[in-house]
């Protein structure tokens, strides 16, 4: 199978990954560190696909999207820190004054995991941010270790995939997700 990553700028493509059975459920769609938690608050049902859809339409689109063939089957969330909730974060702490961006969420369909999308969308995401300019690529796994992970919660990727990719741990945090802790992974670009 040929796994391709590509601008999630295909908002039906994004949605067959990210948006919910029943059109008017309030699922996440990625918003929830992207845009300001008031804004995430008030946007309800429809209208959280709607933005989306804008997103998905603006440049640079916001993330990539994995393929199988022609199948959306993954999507990985990357943007400048500074457009992100991270950027305000207490609980995820800044590095340094480098104009980092950051990936903070790795979804893949079921039916199409355990099969390397998560390190495609990975590498398609780092891709992606050096293609915009990025000197380097932050993320905030869970470090779970050898312990399983509640898929639910596994939105951050785990810290060994990261590993795999390049990145080096560069800071602990406070921030705990499904009783594991999180860690600030980096890849530089420059």
């Amino acid at each position: 199978m040929t796994i391709e990553v590509r601008p999630a700028s295909v908002f039906e493509d994004v949605s067959a990954v990210l948006g919910p059975k029943s059109p008017g459920a309030n699922v996440c769609w990625c918003l929830s560190h992207r845009i300001p938690s008031q804004l995430n608050n008030e946007l309800r049902g429809p209208a959280r696909g709607e933005y989306v859809a804008e997103l998905c339409r603006s440049q640079p689109p916001p993330g990539v999207i994995a393929y199988a063939g022609d199948e959306p089957v993954g999507w990985a969330a990357v943007a400048p820190r500074s457009e992100t909730s991270f950027a305000r974060s207490r609980t995820i702490p800044r590095v340094d004054d480098l104009p980092v961006w950051s990936l903070w969420c790795i979804r893949v369909r079921p039916g199409h995991r355990k099969q390397g999308m998560s390190h495609a969308l990975i590498t398609g995401a780092v891709e992606f941010a050096r293609a915009h300019g990025a000197p380097a690529v932050e993320a905030y796994p869970l470090d779970s270790g050898d312990a399983r992970v509640d898929l639910t919660m596994a939105y951050p990727g785990i810290r060994k995939n990261y590993e795999r990719a390049g990145f080096v741990h560069v800071a602990d945090t406070t921030s705990v997700l499904a009783g594991h802790p999180r860690v600030v992974m980096r890849l530089d670009l420059r």
